[in-house]
């Protein structure tokens, strides 16, 4: 964008003005709601969005930065299964960091040496597999916990958290054995969500940020 396309610093100031009114509106609209679906409450909601859309827009032309939050568009929410629910698809999904390898590769080797099948040279069977490799580390480690007994441990394994969730799908019936292993989150429909659960470091973020606010 050229510099003559450019919002003027005034208009991005009236603009944080705008969001700064719409803010208010929508703060005297929820104190004031006569119930949940209190249609003063939405019309203020929607004012704050887009002032605050607005506010954004003009901040990245005129200054390339960007506001910290974000209005969420009705096609960004999953919407609520409605049909019947005769068989269920639990899907999961969590993301770790080997944040210590030496940690893990101590463990998975641990693992390894307790496996009760002998070699014929008197050694474990599974002595020496996992040696400096992280990949057969990890390869160890799961294939002799369940996921939940890794995710309540898996600071003892040297790994750490990232995000993670999980969703409860409705399904019309349950697919034949085998028939998804290769591609298993390939069919995933969120209009067949029935519940999810989500787990991440942002909202203990945001509510640090609220904590700091009062």
């Amino acid at each position: 964008m050229s510099d003559a396309a450019q919002p003027t610093a005034a208009e991005v100031r009236a603009a944080a003005e705008a969001v700064k009114a719409a803010l208010d509106r929508h703060l005297e609209a929820v104190e004031r709601r006569s119930g949940d679906d209190d249609p003063a409450v939405y019309d203020a909601f929607n004012e704050l969005a887009s002032a605050a859309e607005e506010y954004d827009e003009l901040l990245y032309e005129r200054y390339d930065e960007v506001t910290p939050f974000e209005i969420p568009s009705p096609e960004d929410a999953l919407p609520a299964h409605e049909g019947p629910v005769d068989a269920l698809s639990v899907l999961i999904r969590r993301d770790y960091a080997v944040a210590q390898p030496q940690r893990l590769l101590a463990q998975a080797q641990r693992i390894a040496d307790l496996d009760p099948d002998v070699a014929p040279n008197g050694l474990p069977a599974a002595a020496g597999v996992v040696g400096g490799s992280v990949q057969a580390a990890l390869g160890v480690l799961f294939g002799e916990y369940e996921p939940d007994e890794i995710a309540s441990r898996h600071k003892e394994f040297g790994l750490e958290e990232g995000d993670s969730t999980l969703w409860v799908a409705a399904v019309e019936e349950l697919p034949e054995p085998g028939e998804w292993l290769s591609s298993p989150f390939e069919g995933a429909d969120p209009q067949a969500v029935v519940c999810r659960f989500d787990v991440s470091s942002v909202f203990d973020d945001d509510e640090m940020d609220d904590l700091e606010e009062v």
